[in-house]
């Protein structure tokens, strides 16, 4: 496949290209080999709704850096892809796409609306599956799973039953957070506050048999409809004789206790609490403890229900709210009416304020589950990268609460319940039973919720192979290495995958934990639709290439910090990648003979350089750092280290000493470098690969050898003990230190690149001499010089500038060169800009609205900007006095 690189570099004639090449050759498939060390991957299985995002993006680059790296390193690397059935996130698309044709779930009856679901996943489902694959994730396609394929069903419904028979799993009544988009209860964790303006509703209770009453304060004045009793604190002397006494509940008139708890908060408001045991979790609490009576006022759509006055029923709760606060206000019942801001509970997926519900509801005891979970993280079996994450880990375990694990939805698996409706017998198995274990009846009745969506993917890292059917697969690649995910799912996810791990296969789940960053814009904001300031990361690898994107964002993905993320550091990979592809096309334009396993044999080389001796020292040097960077999970830091390594060291420096060689050398000299420059090349390649895998699939074809494989599959370089030179290394960054001085000062003294200079060094010591006459040709060459002069004792040249390198004094004589007056003359005019520009900076940071009201991303660039232009002109003003001293 090796053909000529083109002039410029096309992601777009390589990438699929590439892509499908592996495909063909099945480099991503993994199987079983003793004679390897496995490598597992599960990836987090995005929503079957879902669609590629950057967080995306960011996620699954790092998770195919690691798989693409071990692959190489020989490990029998396997990633498992799939996709979750997104239980809330899936019916929600379903019934609104049937409510557009009129048509409603429950018209249409359960088996029914599942054809629909299913009709829709296998048409707009799993579309995330093939974005991935243009961002070049190399997951073994072949075992792709999805959460309710039959296997994993199974495997559900069987850990459901085991730990029922546990006795891990039992049904209650319990206050639940329900969604009345949904009609289903979530999870706490599928609740999101959002801060919200509001008011604080203070209503008068009148006292029974009395003309006096008890104010009480509420964000929600419906909820009173529901109130059993209100609640003083037990030391609180105001109340004291009112204890054991009654209210009449205003709108309703039933008598309610006035008892006393140490639950309030005599401090706060009046001392006096409503409540409301079954919308509200504290006042559940108090209603247990005091037996009061639990009133349930809302319907699942959260329209009031029977158990309130005539004229609320079916009313909507914010439509009741209205009517109760007019009415007390008629009443003369409201005491006053303040303005409020306070955080209001929103389901995730329903986008609406949840409520408080008492609802019966399947719930798993996590009092023993949680045990091993916890010690495995404290006892560093698990690591989590970066650390402080197990602090929170530790929090949410140490405080969990039982799992509410029912929802009242469709699309899901069905809780594998039986109730025999002639004699009131349950079974619970994973078979569909035919006829009542008890009395033979086969009028059975299956309960028709479905599982918490979260208790189906806590199994993702064993249910993906044949579990719990012995499976050589399970053995061989279970637990699993490492797992890349958000820092919001590990309650959600991992803390539950640890718990199941042990519960299920007595092991952990996986050794290391990487959680990644949040993505925001330049200004701070998270992504969203609705900003308008999310990409679509397709667009972006049109623009830029998948390379470009991969590379780019994880240049910008420090560990345990958010990233701000603006298109001009995909111009910065971007050019990144040009210049990878230039310096390749270079150096294979150079390359007038055949590559033989010989000439990439370093112990065949001979009469090596200094350039030759140091780049490959760098190169060992690198080699080692990237290994360790990656083996720390620190992508951002390895891919400014390849940066560094290939602009800098290769591009920059050792591509520019060479060329003498290559064009003016002997046959000897040009294959010696041509030798040593495509053998770094080769490595770079290999390290490049898992952040630019196109690109560098497609160089590797010009400089591997004939019978060597694909880059996919070839090999980690290696360190080489005979490449370690600390001396010449020394040496070169010495001359480096020499050419960017003489660099540096044509640059500030405005000589035109086109113009020869004359070169004197007084040196600081034989050595440097020594280094100095031996570099002197590529000295020359990289600095334009063609007068040079190095001693121990010259003269410093009359109106010449100056630099100190390592105490050696370097003089570059001016006469003739510049115009002195016309130099100070542009100086000081670029001074007076620069003082204008800084003034209306430091304008800006003076102003107190600004520096408070903009956001911390604008006030922080303006910053930037302010010592940018400060010390710009300490070095116009300092280059300025040397001109006025020539």
């Amino acid at each position: 496949m090796t053909q000529e690189l083109s002039k410029r570099y096309d992601a777009s004639l390589i990438e699929d290209k590439w892509y499908q090449h592996w495909l063909d050759q099945n480099y991503f498939h993994s199987e079983p080999d003793p004679e390897k060390e496995p490598y597992t991957i599960v990836i987090p299985p995005p929503n079957v709704t879902g669609i590629l995002t950057l967080g995306h993006v960011l996620n699954n680059t790092m998770q195919d850096i690691l798989i693409r790296w071990r692959r190489m390193q020989g490990r029998e690397a396997c990633w498992i892809p799939g996709t979750d059935h997104a239980s809330i996130a899936t019916e929600t698309k379903v019934v609104n796409m049937l409510r557009e044709q009129g048509i409603t779930k429950h018209a249409i009856g359960r088996d029914e609306f599942l054809k629909h679901a299913l009709e829709w996943k296998d048409k707009y489902g799993g579309i995330i599956i093939e974005q991935l694959k243009k961002l070049g994730a190399s997951c073994d396609w072949e075992r792709e799973r999805f959460t309710m394929d039959d296997d994993y069903y199974q495997a559900v419904l069987h850990s459901f039953v085991e730990l029922y028979n546990a006795g891990y799993i039992y049904r209650g009544k319990r206050l639940v957070n329900w969604c009345p988009a949904t009609k289903s209860a979530i999870s706490d964790e599928e609740v999101i506050y959002q801060e919200r303006s509001s008011h604080l509703w203070h209503m008068r209770y009148p006292i029974k048999d009395s003309n006096d009453f008890l104010v009480v304060a509420t964000t929600r004045p419906e909820t009173m409809l529901g109130d059993s009793g209100v609640a003083v604190h037990p030391e609180d002397e105001r109340y004291q004789h009112l204890i054991g006494k009654f209210v009449v509940l205003p709108l309703v008139g039933r008598e309610i206790p006035i008892f006393a708890d140490d639950y309030v908060d005599r401090e706060f408001g009046t001392g006096c609490v409503k409540v409301t045991p079954s919308h509200d979790p504290n006042d559940w609490e108090m209603g247990q403890r005091h037996n009061l009576e639990f009133i349930n006022i809302f319907n699942e759509d959260a329209t009031l229900n029977e158990h309130v006055p005539g004229k609320f029923i079916g009313l909507d709760r914010f439509e009741a709210r209205e009517v109760v606060i007019e009415q007390l206000k008629e009443l003369n019942l409201m005491e006053k009416i303040e303005e409020h801001i306070h955080k209001v509970g929103y389901s995730e997926r329903g986008n609406v304020p949840i409520e408080p519900y008492a609802s019966e509801q399947w719930f798993m005891n996590m009092t023993e589950l949680v045990k091993p979970a916890l010690a495995a993280v404290r006892d560093d079996k698990i690591k989590f990268h970066p650390a402080h994450w197990t602090k929170t880990y530790e929090h949410w375990m140490t405080n969990i609460k039982d799992w509410c694990i029912s929802r009242q939805l469709w699309w899901g698996h069905r809780i594998p319940v039986y109730t025999c409706q002639d004699c009131g017998e349950i079974m619970v198995q994973v078979e569909v039973p035919t006829v009542c274990s008890k009395c033979n009846s086969s009028d059975l009745k299956q309960d028709e919720d479905v599982l918490d969506t979260w208790s189906s993917s806590w199994l993702w890292p064993f249910a993906v192979h044949q579990w719990p059917k012995e499976d050589q697969d399970l053995d061989y690649y279970y637990p699993t290495n490492d797992l890349v995910t958000g820092p919001d799912i590990i309650f959600f996810w991992v803390a539950r995958m640890i718990m199941a791990g042990y519960e299920f296969k007595g092991d952990i789940p996986f050794e290391n934990v990487y959680f990644t960053s949040i993505i925001r814009d330049s200004q701070g904001r998270k992504m969203s639709k609705s900003l308008g300031n999310s990409p679509d990361p397709l667009d972006l690898i049109k623009k830029y290439g998948a390379d470009a994107l991969r590379f780019g964002v994880m240049l910008i993905a420090p560990k345990g910090q958010d990233i701000l993320f603006t298109e001009e550091r995909l111009d910065v990979a971007r050019n990144f990648m040009n210049k990878v592809w230039n310096a390749s096309r270079f150096v294979l334009m150079n390359k007038d003979f055949d590559l033989t396993e010989e000439m990439i044999n370093p112990e065949k080389w001979k009469d090596l350089e200094l350039a030759d001796r140091w780049i490959l020292h760098r190169l060992n040097i690198t080699i080692e750092r990237v290994t360790k960077l990656l083996e720390n999970f620190s992508f951002d830091e390895t891919a400014r280290a390849l940066w560094d390594f290939i602009w800098n060291d290769f591009c920059d420096w050792y591509i520019e000493m060479i060329k003498m060689r290559l064009y003016d050398g002997t046959t000897e000299q040009k294959q010696s470098a041509m030798s040593v420059a495509i053998y770094v090349l080769r490595d770079i390649m290999k390290m490049l690969h898992p952040y630019a895998p196109f690109m560098s699939e497609e160089i590797w074809q010009q400089v591997k050898l004939v019978n060597e494989p694909d880059l996919v599959v070839a090999s980690w370089p290696r360190v080489s003990e005979i490449f370690r030179a600390p001396e010449e290394a020394k040496e070169t960054e010495f001359l480096k230190k020499v050419i960017t001085s003489v660099r540096t000062i044509r640059s500030e003294m405005n000589v035109p690149p086109s113009q020869s200079i004359k070169l004197v060094g007084r040196v600081h010591s034989a050595e440097q001499l020594a280094i100095l006459k031996k570099t002197r040709l590529t000295i020359a060459k990289l600095t334009r010089s063609e007068n040079i002069e190095f001693g121990l004792d010259v003269a410093k040249p009359d109106f010449s500038a100056s630099a100190m390198v390592e105490k050696m004094e370097l003089f570059i004589p001016l006469e003739g060169l510049i115009d002195l007056e016309r130099e100070i003359e542009r100086l000081e005019q670029e001074i007076n800009a620069m003082t204008g520009f800084l003034k209306a900076v430091e304008g800006k940071l003076a102003n107190k609205n600004f520096v408070e009201r903009a956001p911390e991303a604008v006030v922080a660039k303006e910053r930037d900007k302010q010592d940018f232009y400060t010390q710009s002109l300490i070095k116009l003003r300092e280059h300025l006095a040397t001109m006025k001293a020539l």
